[in-house]
């Protein structure tokens, strides 16, 4: 018995969900090929070719390096991806092989193994994010400066909420799926796209009003700039045209405390 295994036990972890967690970890964590070098060679794609090249030509963005504007945003497309994955690929999996079927007929509630499936998977996204962070935060360190996290508490909270979130939804969706082209589907046409429509690589300050409004209507938008609020927001002076302050971080949200609707929700 390992020591984790030990803490488990004398926390009084019921053994059954412990171990379906465990199991469900131990797969994509024996895996490193498929889980974790994947996203990292993409994430380096990304920060060469969006941070670096198109980087230096863009300049900055509300006042900050664009490479470090996109930061917060691979972080939430590599965080839910996985998250989201896991959970629809082991589900489905299981169903496909018709294995799942020994989890079902074990003496554990539905709770427990809803659970399970939900803090594996969140585990894998998180440290795909936390993986594409730390690689974010030594590109930028090595080429502009060193990147403090301001608000950590906050962003490993708002990193839990969200990557359970897309666990949540990576259920469903391995419950309703029928062949695995389906799963392929969801995360392709479904997720990304929210996840580039989520102003990752641009600022909502540059649209047209009907278009950000749009926008808005994306929740990824409020995800990424949630993320956002956890890294730096100062800059070495002041951003041109953002008057009353320098929060690049805020400053996306902002449209967002503007908007009619919160307009109405203020007044009710």
């Amino acid at each position: 018995m390992s020591v984790v295994d030990r803490v488990a036990a004398s926390a009084g972890i019921p053994t059954g969900f412990y171990t379906l967690v465990k199991r469900e970890i131990l797969r994509y964590v024996r895996r490193p090929r498929n889980t974790f070098i994947p996203p990292f060679i993409t994430n380096v794609l990304y920060f060469s070719v969006f941070g670096v090249v198109l980087g230096s030509r863009v300049g900055e963005i509300i006042g900050v390096p664009y490479i470090l504007f996109i930061l917060p945003g691979l972080v939430v497309l590599g965080a839910v991806s996985n998250a989201f994955e896991n959970a629809s690929f082991s589900i489905f999996h299981g169903r496909w092989n018709e294995y799942i079927d020994e989890t079902l007929t074990s003496p554990l509630s539905y709770a427990q193994m809803v659970w399970a499936y939900l803090l594996s998977s969140a585990l894998r996204g998180v440290l795909v994010g936390t993986l594409i962070a730390v690689l974010g935060v030594v590109i930028i360190g090595g080429l502009y400066q060193p990147v403090p996290i301001e608000q950590p508490l906050f962003l490993v909270a708002f990193m839990l909420v969200i990557t359970l979130l897309f666990s949540s939804l990576g259920i469903v969706g391995g419950l309703v799926a029928e062949d695995f082209d389906d799963l392929t589907m969801m995360n392709q046409f479904l997720l990304r796209p929210l996840v580039f429509f989520g102003a990752v690589f641009y600022s909502l300050q540059d649209l047209t009003p009907l278009v950000r409004d749009i926008s808005l209507l994306n929740p990824m938008v409020y995800m990424v700039n949630g993320v956002r609020y956890g890294v730096p927001r100062r800059r070495r002076g002041r951003p041109a045209g953002l008057a009353g302050g320098t929060d690049w971080r805020d400053h996306d949200c902002g449209h967002c405390r503007h908007h009619p609707l919160q307009a109405r929700l203020r007044a009710d």
